[in-house]
């Protein structure tokens, strides 16, 4: 099997003064994703180091950190990919719990400022809310956001400005507000509608291309902005 060298980013705030590096030596096989081989430091050389994980499918988001620089889902990541080192650390942006493991507490409650999930008092109808193939493709691919929060700590808007809602949380809200059986964009404005929000995105597509499902949030975005303006017209 062939031997990759990993530099992964340690800190314990307990106990350390500041983050450095360690570097571990794996023997990897061909298959392996860079999830694979911290798995393999984790349980066989090093118990110490942190990081999440979960369903190893690219299902959950639990693995989103930075290798070699960008935002990537730790379980999707093939090593054969990557060349030389390889450089893990943990996603920018956020307060480091320890090592690869990070505060989300920001980022999801910023996603609950949005109310992402179906808002409709209307009666409750005999069957299902009825929706055509032709309304269900106007929310597009941002049913497929998994919340891994690679796009909002990919973003510099979200790094300068705390409160920012962030590409996750705006993607949501688009998600909602254009599913049509949905009836809620006047519960979300307020939220939306301010210096916090919708118009905090400055258009840069750092979201875009740190998307591990290959979403573009900055386009949806974009189209939530149009739906407020003609919402207030």
């Amino acid at each position: 099997m062939p031997k990759r060298t990993f530099k992964i980013f340690r800190f314990n705030p307990e106990t350390d003064s500041k983050p450095s590096y360690k570097t571990y030596d794996v023997e990897c096989e061909g298959w392996w994703t860079v999830l694979d081989a911290l798995n393999e430091i984790k349980w066989f050389v090093d118990g110490t180091v942190t990081y999440r994980r979960s369903c190893r499918h690219g299902i959950c988001g639990s693995c989103a950190m930075m290798i070699n620089g960008k935002n990537d889902l730790a379980c999707e990541l093939q090593i054969k990919t990557l060349k030389g080192t390889i450089t893990v650390d943990p996603l920018p942006g956020f307060e480091i719990y320890r090592d690869l493991a990070v505060n989300m507490d920001p980022f999801y409650a910023a996603l609950k400022r949005v109310k992402p999930w179906l808002i409709n008092n209307d009666p409750y109808p005999s069957k299902e809310r009825i929706q055509s193939p032709e309304e269900f493709k106007l929310m597009g691919d941002s049913i497929a956001c998994i919340l891994c929060a690679a796009c909002t700590s990919s973003c510099p808007s979200f790094w300068s400005d705390e409160q920012y809602l962030g590409p996750a949380a705006l993607l949501k809200a688009y998600r909602y507000t254009f599913d049509t059986r949905d009836k809620g964009l006047g519960d979300r404005i307020d939220a939306l509608d301010n210096k916090h929000g919708l118009w905090r995105c400055h258009k840069i597509t750092n979201c875009y291309h740190a998307c591990p499902k290959h979403l573009n949030p900055t386009e949806q975005i974009s189209k939530l902005q149009r739906r407020i303006i003609e919402e207030k017209m």
